[in-house]
């Protein structure tokens, strides 16, 4: 049994101001405290951004904070995963526990035999951002692996192949737009992704009230495209024929007008000279009259924008999907126009200040596959045959960052089953999870409310341009650590224990990086950026300061490429299109599986939350009800969903919402494994959605494809 945890020190009571950095939204909230508890959570109307807006995540924010089962002080386990017997530690002792081992671990195997995986919460956290690196450089493995390569990998190569750097990211300018069309998106569920944009139903209906229209292309007819002016179907996997097919008339019916900043155009027309709508049509399920019209109405408009996102990212082909999206921006004069898709004007511009390398590709690649790294890292669809396989190299020390891949990775069930064998496992988490439980000592940090918070990268992301600090609500009791500082203990103690020693100059710049606070790097960076905002003025402005909308005109000026112009062609993405042109198509009646998300959901990890879990059961296989009846399955059954790495048992749903031929599972769910702490979770329904996910459908980025596997549903 966990000993009981202590509270936070208490705050005083009035309206405190706060950003939410549980997801890619950012909104503004409002907290009303009383005795020293949370008593309200409401969106903060003065938010330039957020524009009060609130999900229910944002309203449970502070349950994670009082969340009984929350780790708050170091623990060791004993005995199996299956049956821990925690008991806790001190942080001098957990820390230097966890140096000995992952050093003991390097010297005896060699420094690959140490892994790292870093989860999504990571990029919500300042503290992760500024002094989660300078970890990462402290342990010399190249076995690093992240969610990224589950998410957005192929838009963040794409941008680092044209554009020179992989947070080169352009995003619809929503505000002013007047004809978006999204492919594999659901902001209505996911407050926005690779695009900041809460409050996205106000947005939505302003745009619609200036005539515009949103038009929707996805495998299930989605909360996003139940409010759109168009949606369509399209099979999954198959985005990349209707947008290389688009591309195509394009420069067929001489309707592209790109800028003079781009190189490789006739690349591009040879590439695409066989992509016709027809075979785009026979591949997709999209008419091909249909794609000709969305074409024109896009060259057609003033202000347009193409975006895509997890449903195009998580494809066999989702580089050349992300390609083909940025090309009908540069083709149609809309990138880095107003309405169009642009660059932002962040406070602290992590591109232009070189927080955040440029990202690269293959500078070495895993042991066992031979898989590229991207951007300094391998696809996690790998990690479990590195712990699996015998020989020099082979992963025996495991230390994962605030993330749950059992869950949340391909052949999540198989990845599983192989962290038993480690020699070591430690794991910076504040929960006892699917994942964590097999860790030996677990490192927690504090909670969202308790620590400073000025958003890096999603500012850079967002659809308008504002700044927001928010300080701790809640100080730390003594006996917790912030990320940061666990990020300092451990590198401190890395570096004593290593036989590799340090120019001094750089021991001292480390030493006086890991020294400083968050908020204090944030101060200084602010402090040299060219829009004038300083810590001391966002402090005065607990709701944001207001930046303006999106500027155009930015472009050639901000390209990191060498010559200083788009690379349209990159020489990566056209090889790709062999490889696409040699897919075979599924087996007639085959299905497809796919995931989706709600937005009482947030990945794996707030099913602890009550309010989040309660009501109407989210967690159902969804099926076309002629899928149902050719199959002699009935709605409200078990049904049996078989991949080629697993199979699960869940109840199904009829849905006039799914596309013939496709099915859907929830991601995040399939709680309950034996010897986790989160009483709550367990008790919620449902199955994991990755151990079907296949870890051998890889896109040439290396990000999994966890969209379009083939899956069989039959009586259990």
């Amino acid at each position: 049994m966990l000993l009981p945890s202590r509270s936070a020190t208490q705050p005083r009571d009035g309206i405190h101001h706060v950003s939410c950095n549980l997801c890619e939204a950012i909104c503004g909230l409002r907290l009303t405290i009383a005795d020293g508890a949370v008593t309200g959570v409401r969106g903060d109307p003065a938010d330039p951004l957020s524009r009060g807006h609130v999900c229910p995540k944002g309203v449970a924010i502070a349950d994670v904070l009082t969340d009984p089962e929350r780790l708050r002080r170091p623990v060791r386990r004993r005995g199996p995963a299956d049956d821990p017997q925690w008991e806790e530690l001190g942080w001098d002792e957990a820390l230097d526990l966890v140096a000995d081992r992952l050093a003991e671990t390097v010297e005896r195997h060699g420094r690959d035999s140490l892994a790292v995986y870093l989860g999504n919460p990571n990029v919500h956290s300042l503290g992760s951002m500024t002094h989660g690196t300078e970890l990462a450089k402290a342990l010399p493995t190249r076995n690093r692996f992240s969610a990224t390569s589950v998410d957005q990998l192929p838009a963040q190569l794409v941008a680092s192949l044209m554009y020179g750097h992989q947070l080169l990211l352009p995003v619809p300018d929503l505000d002013r737009t007047d004809l978006l069309l999204a492919f594999g998106y659901n902001p209505m569920a996911s407050n926005g992704s690779l695009m900041t944009v809460p409050d996205f139903p106000a947005r939505l209906r302003e745009l619609q009230g200036r005539g515009g229209r949103l038009v929707v292309l996805d495998p299930r007819r989605t909360e996003t495209a139940k409010v759109a002016d168009q949606h369509l179907f399209v099979r999954p996997g198959t985005d990349v024929h209707v947008l290389l097919a688009m591309v195509h008339v394009l420069l067929a019916e001489d309707l592209a007008t790109p800028p003079p900043y781009v190189a490789g155009l006739d690349k591009v027309r040879a590439a695409v000279a066989d992509r016709t709508p027809e075979a785009a049509e026979a591949a997709s399920g999209v008419p091909a009259e249909t794609i000709r019209a969305l074409v024109r109405e896009l060259a057609g408009a003033e202000r347009a924008a193409v975006h895509g996102r997890i449903g195009v990212s998580t494809t066999e082909f989702g580089t050349l999907a992300q390609w083909a999206i940025q090309l009908l921006n540069l083709l149609t004069g809309n990138l880095d126009r107003v309405g169009g898709t642009m660059l932002t004007s962040p406070a602290i511009d992590v591109v232009g200040r070189g927080l955040i390398g440029p990202g690269h590709r293959g500078v070495w690649h895993s042991r066992v596959r031979g898989l590229p790294e991207t951007a300094g890292e391998l696809p996690v669809a790998a990690l479990r045959e590195e712990i699996e396989t015998p020989g020099e190299g082979q992963v025996r020390a495991l230390l994962t960052m605030s993330g749950n891949p059992v869950l949340s990775t391909p052949d999540g069930a198989g990845l599983d089953r192989v962290l038993p064998s480690l020699d070591f496992m430690a794991a910076i988490d504040f929960y006892v999870n699917e994942t964590t439980r097999h860790a030996d000592v677990i490192l927690p940090p504090t909670s969202h409310l308790e620590r400073d918070h000025y958003d890096l990268v999603f500012h850079a992301l967002a659809v308008r341009n504002t700044a927001r600090f928010s300080p701790a609500v809640f100080r730390k009791s003594s006996d917790q650590r912030h990320d940061w500082q666990i990020y300092a203990g451990l590198v401190r103690r890395l570096a004593a224990r290593s036989p590799r020693r340090l120019p001094w100059r750089r021991r001292a710049v480390r030493w006086a990086r890991m020294r400083t606070s968050p908020a204090r790097v944030v101060s200084m960076l602010l402090r040299t950026s060219r829009t004038g905002v300083t810590l001391r003025a966002l402090r005065r402005a607990p709701s944001g300061v207001d930046l303006g909308p999106l500027q155009p005109d930015q472009l050639p000026g901000r390209l990191r490429t060498g010559d200083g112009l788009v690379q349209a062609a990159p020489e990566l993405v056209l090889a790709d299109l062999d490889r696409l042109g040699s897919a075979r198509a599924p087996e007639p009646g085959t299905l497809l599986l796919i995931g989706r998300r709600h937005q009482r959901d947030n990945n794996s990890w707030m099913h602890n939350a009550p309010r989040l879990t309660k009501g109407r059961a989210r967690h159902h296989l969804l099926m076309h009800p002629d899928d149902l009846a050719s199959r002699g399955l009935t709605d409200q059954s078990l049904v049996r969903v078989t991949s080629r790495v697993g199979e699960v048992v869940v109840e199904v749903s009829a849905s006039t919402d799914m596309m013939p031929g496709v099915v859907s599972l929830p991601h995040g769910y399939g709680h309950g494994r034996p010897g986790t702490a989160m009483s709550t979770a367990a008790q919620v329904p449902g199955v994991s959605v990755n151990d079907l996910t296949d870890p051998l459908l890889l896109d040439v980025s290396g990000n999994a494809a966890l969209s379009g596997v083939p899956v069989t549903v039959t009586c259990p």
